[in-house]
């Protein structure tokens, strides 16, 4: 439950967007977030599903909401066409910024823009740093500025259909803050690949690849502590929620992962945005739970409580490693690819383009674009992946709050119906939008399958919490 909108968006709040940027940027330039892919599929339109909310509004949700028992996901005939039209035009913006990146880039290049960018850092100093100081920051400022239209329509967006709440300034300053932390790292990361570039001409993706694990990890751990409150506001849930702080040390005793109340955090989101979240992160003393006030102000604590227990099953099963492992697997096969295409791509382009060789500062350029090729591609694998960990993240948390919180199945339930209500999830995406850019499984899914999982009636063991 990293993020509660299962489908991919391009997303206008900076600070959700540098987090994979960095990753991808530590792991190589060439893996930066693309955008995305253009459909628009019209959906079914059942009308069970556009039927009134079980919970009315997504005003009466809170803790002192009467009830009735959640098995669908339903929504008023009003919201329901809310969330279609939102989620269909984040699955349009997505696939559209994918497109204009790869077209941006190829313009760059056959116009000589790269190049002249180049010769100028390349007139300024003879020495490497220092080109790379000019040129690497030119290119990605460019090419942010030029991908700053669709983002800032996303904007407009997620204030239109009320996700957002963030004024123009502070967007603007969030979304310059995810740039210069993007230009910091990013500099680093080029530096890194162009000196193992020149030192190991046939097999540098090799040993590129080697270099970035250890940045991965670092970016990781010390997220928590430094880059996420540059974006966010972060109190000692203790402050103001000391009955959930306990609520919650309960759960990480019974999940076998004790975190002490000084690593329990609110979130105050709504400053800037109307979503409602919850997650654990960090590793080892950068370990901590951070709670959304949206999430307190519109859930019951048992419902709150699923949330953290689905969380802490991603550190209990182990999805935190894999997801790593998986990752890295997955640049390893990416920058290979990389080293091969940028070859070919050179061989057919690179004297019409200006760009001399693979060790020619410009030839970042070339691998960005690869990079948005091959990044649209693998997107389905990654997704189909996150999917079934998160599906085994609903299970544990199932699991871990039965005993503790009254009707456990009830509470995920409605969780995940207030999510849908207030995030404007989509009741039907198309199958093909699901498979291709869900990271998690569809919310209605993942509401009936909380409504009827129940192995302690059918006399069977859970599979993970015994």
């Amino acid at each position: 439950m990293a993020r509660v909108s299962e489908g991919k968006r391009v997303d206008g709040q900076g600070w959700r967007n540098w987090r994979r940027w960095i990753l991808c940027a530590a792991g190589m330039a060439l893996l930066w977030t693309c955008g995305a892919k253009i459909v628009a599929q019209t959906p079914k339109t059942p009308l069970s599903t556009a039927t009134q909310s079980q919970s009315g509004s997504t005003e009466s949700s809170g803790p002192q909401a009467a009830r009735p028992t959640t098995d669908q996901y339903r929504l008023s005939r009003e919201r329901y066409e809310k969330a279609v039209a939102y989620s269909r035009t984040g699955y349009v913006l997505y696939f559209v910024s994918v497109a204009w990146g790869i077209v941006v880039l190829v313009v760059l290049l056959k116009r000589g823009v790269v190049a002249r960018l180049r010769d100028f850092a390349e007139a300024r100093s003879k020495k490497r740093l220092w080109q790379a100081v000019i040129f690497v920051p030119g290119l990605m400022l460019l090419r942010a500025v030029l991908q700053l239209p669709i983002r800032m329509y996303w904007h407009r967006q997620s204030l239109k259909y009320e996700q957002s709440v963030q004024g123009w300034g502070s967007w603007f300053w969030d979304w310059t803050k995810g740039e210069m932390i993007g230009l910091v790292l990013g500099l680093g990361a080029v530096l890194i690949l162009f000196a193992v570039i020149r030192r190991k001409p046939q097999s540098w993706w090799l040993y590129f690849w080697f270099a970035a694990i250890p940045m991965i990890l670092f970016v990781v751990f010390i997220s928590p502590w430094v880059l996420d409150p540059m974006f966010y506001r972060f109190v000692p849930l203790q402050e103001k929620h000391a009955d959930l702080v306990e609520s919650i040390g309960e759960l990480t005793q019974r999940a076998g992962m004790p975190i002490p109340p000084g690593r329990m955090f609110l979130m105050e989101a709504s400053e800037k945005t109307n979503e409602i979240n919850a997650y654990v992160t960090g590793f080892g003393a950068s370990k901590r739970v951070v709670v959304w006030d949206n999430t307190i102000r519109k859930m019951a604590p048992d419902e709150v409580l699923f949330v953290v227990g689905h969380e802490m099953g991603h550190y209990a099963l182990g999805h935190v490693v894999k997801g790593v492992a998986f990752a890295l697997a997955g640049i390893l096969l990416a920058l290979y690819v990389a080293y091969r295409a940028l070859q070919w791509v050179l061989s057919i382009w690179g004297e019409r383009w200006g760009v001399r060789g693979q060790q020619d500062w410009a030839a970042l350029a070339v691998l960005l674009l690869i990079g948005s090729v091959v990044g649209f591609f693998a997107e389905p694998i990654g997704n189909g992946f996150s999917r079934t960990l998160e599906h085994a993240a609903d299970v544990y948390g199932l699991e871990v709050t039965h005993g503790i919180v009254p009707n456990s199945n009830e509470a995920a339930a409605h969780a995940f119906q207030v999510m849908g209500e207030l995030d404007l999830a989509d009741p039907n995406p198309p199958r093909f939008i699901t498979l291709w850019l869900y990271s998690h499984p569809p919310l209605a899914d993942r509401l009936e399958f909380a409504h009827s999982y129940d192995p302690w009636g059918k006399g069977k063991q859970p599979k993970y919490v015994k």
